[in-house]
């Protein structure tokens, strides 16, 4: 089991920090956290419930991972197994994920998959999101996956959608020329695009879009 203990720094001030797999002790923060991190318009339905997280540490708890804040859980991040082939890459979250009850786990899969990383608003400036999915990057490696894949909203398109086709919102974030809070986030974590799967999710700030994002294991 994953447990990893270090500080990050709020400005000047050190604050010790843990990440390690989440239990079933910690499913009523992590419902709070995904009210916190996806407030209306994004439909309530989609937050955890207590079967979603029950199957997480029942299935994969290798890919169950919350990060502690003096005794407060700040995030997760949360995965499963599956085979990926690159050839034939469609598929929605809903397909992909079990609708988020990874009941689909592989244990044999090739590709460890992103179901979800959230992080309390408030801790948002101190590199969380990133430690979390480089932890994860360590479980790919332990695994031995070929990747780590996931896709990524991109809740800026709303305000770029009657402009520029969703690939153009991509390549513009590539180029420089406008950010996205998650797409330029998975690319700081040295994600990859590897191109837009329309109607990936019931996301209206995303026009249902989003990015189909890997990291490969640098070792196979």
């Amino acid at each position: 089991m994953y447990r990893s203990e270090f500080y990050v720094y709020d400005q000047d001030r050190p604050l010790p920090v843990c990440i390690r797999n989440y239990t079933k002790a910690d499913f009523d923060q992590l419902i709070e956290i995904q009210s916190e991190c996806f407030p209306p318009p994004f439909p309530e339905e989609l937050w955890w419930n207590k079967e979603q997280l029950t199957n997480h540490v029942t299935h994969f708890p290798e890919g169950a991972l919350c990060v502690e804040i003096n005794g407060e859980l700040a995030g997760s991040l949360t995965g499963l197994c599956v085979e990926f082939d690159p050839n034939h890459s469609s598929h929605t979250w809903e397909e992909i994920t079990d609708y988020g009850y990874i009941r689909n786990h592989d244990p044999i899969g090739n590709t460890l998959y992103i179901v979800d990383i959230s992080v309390r608003p408030k801790y948002r400036k101190l590199g969380l999101g990133k430690l979390l999915m480089q932890a994860m990057y360590h479980v790919v490696i332990e695994k031995g996956y070929d990747r780590l894949l996931g896709g990524g909203r991109m809740p800026g398109y709303h305000k770029a959608a009657d402009k520029m086709t969703p690939e153009q919102y991509l390549t513009a974030i590539i180029n420089g020329e406008t950010k996205d809070p998650v797409i330029s986030f998975l690319l700081r974590c040295g994600r990859v695009p590897l191109g837009i799967a329309e109607n990936y999710l019931d996301d209206e700030e995303s026009h249902n879009n989003a990015v189909l994002m890997e990291w490969k294991n640098p070792f196979k």
